[in-house]
């Protein structure tokens, strides 16, 4: 059968930059391997499926490895499937997922979303973190499913090159690293996945369900500015509201087509 797909660029104004995504849409969801199969063929960090739910949508997130409970740039880039593409009218989407109902709202040129915050708690730097990353951390804390490690300044964080392999046999899933930001940002960021067949995600909004509150409780305010210093790069416009936090960012269409599955 033949499925509609977009690939988006998220959490970007701009084309090839940002993270990009692809955006299929279907009447069911198809067996479990199938969506794995469409996703490794892609080859993208992520691959959303939506399906209809009445007004609102399924939707499932897959790597080209695993199944993901959350992800925040294909969840971006679906919404403005669904409110540039599909139904041009609407303002608001929502999304049922592993993770709950997950809301997005247009304003003016972005997107918002919100979702769950991810609370941490203080750990131990575990043998082998700072020989993978080539950088001794001032803290370490998890999400309990991933490490993020502060260090001291913005440019060792653009400036690591992590050791993949080391970090892929950490007992979390994912390192997030962040320093205090430069260039006018409230903090920068960086994302390290090789477990789920990512090494290095461009843009991660479930990261910043972690960094939001973390930042919060150092900086002591709710409001940021922040931006993720891969190779592609993103902004991100972080809010902490209680136990959610709302994200928000642009998106880019790359492309439209149908895809034979």
């Amino acid at each position: 059968m033949r499925v509609p797909m977009f690939q988006v660029d998220a959490f970007t104004n701009r084309r090839f930059a940002g993270n990009p995504a692809a955006v299929m849409l279907l009447d069911d969801f198809l067996e479990d391997a199938a969506l794995q199969a469409i996703a490794a063929e892609n080859n993208l960090a992520e691959t959303a499926f939506l399906v209809p739910y009445g007004d609102d949508y399924r939707l499932r997130w897959f790597t080209p490895t695993v199944e993901v409970p959350l992800c925040g740039h294909a969840t971006l880039a679906s919404a403005a499937v669904v409110m540039e593409r599909l139904s041009p009218q609407r303002r608001r989407v929502v999304f049922h997922s592993t993770s709950g109902a997950l809301t997005v709202d247009r304003r003016s040129d972005v997107y918002v979303m919100n979702f769950p915050a991810r609370p941490t708690e203080p750990v131990e730097p575990p043998p082998g973190l700072t020989e993978a990353l080539g950088a001794r951390p001032v803290e370490a804390v998890t999400d309990h499913f991933n490490y993020l490690v502060l260090l001291e300044t913005a440019g060792q964080v653009r400036r690591l090159a992590p050791d993949m392999a080391a970090i892929n046999r950490l007992d979390r899933t994912g390192v997030i690293v962040t320093a205090p930001g430069d260039d006018g940002y409230d903090f920068v960021s960086r994302y390290f996945a090789p477990a789920k067949g990512i090494p290095e995600d461009p843009v991660t909004g479930g990261a910043h369900c972690a960094l939001t509150p973390y930042w919060a409780e150092r900086l002591g305010k709710t409001d940021f500015r922040a931006f993720q210093a891969s190779r592609r790069g993103g902004e991100i416009g972080c809010r902490l509201l209680g136990e959610r936090v709302e994200l928000a960012g642009g998106c880019v269409f790359y492309h439209k087509g149908q895809a034979e599955v």
